[in-house]
C-alpha cells in the first residue's frame, strides 16, 4: 500500500530549504519493518490553496503499524508539526 502524508507548510515557512532534511528523515522509515519505499513530491504550483509536499511510503499494512509507533513518526511530528498550516493523511493500494 502507499502512505501520503500531504503537507502545507505555514506562510513563513522556507520549506523549500527542509526538502532535503525531510528526505533524510524519512529514509530512516526503510529501516521499519514493513516499509519499503519512499518518495517526495514537491508541488509544481505556487497557488495559495494549494499544498507543498507530498510524502509516499510503501508498506504493507502492518508496516503502517509499525511506522504509527515508530520513533520516525513521533520526531516527524514534534519536530515539523508546528511548521505546519494543514496535513492530511491518504492511504491507498498500489
Amino acid at each position: 500500500m502507499k502512505h501520503c502524508i500531504i503537507v502545507k507548510f505555514k506562510d513563513h515557512e522556507n520549506w523549500k530549504s527542509l526538502i532535503g532534511e525531510i528526505q533524510a528523515h524519512f529514509e530512516k522509515a526503510k529501516l521499519i519493518d514493513g516499509v519499503s519505499g519512499l518518495s517526495l513530491k514537491i508541488s509544481n504550483s505556487e497557488r495559495e490553496n494549494r499544498f507543498h509536499l507530498m510524502i509516499e511510503l510503501e508498506m504493507t499494512r502492518e508496516g503502517l503499524l509499525n511506522f504509527d509507533v515508530s520513533d520516525v513518526h513521533k520526531s516527524w511530528k514534534e519536530k515539523y508539526g508546528e511548521l505546519l498550516e494543514a496535513k492530511t493523511i491518504f492511504d491507498y493500494d498500489d
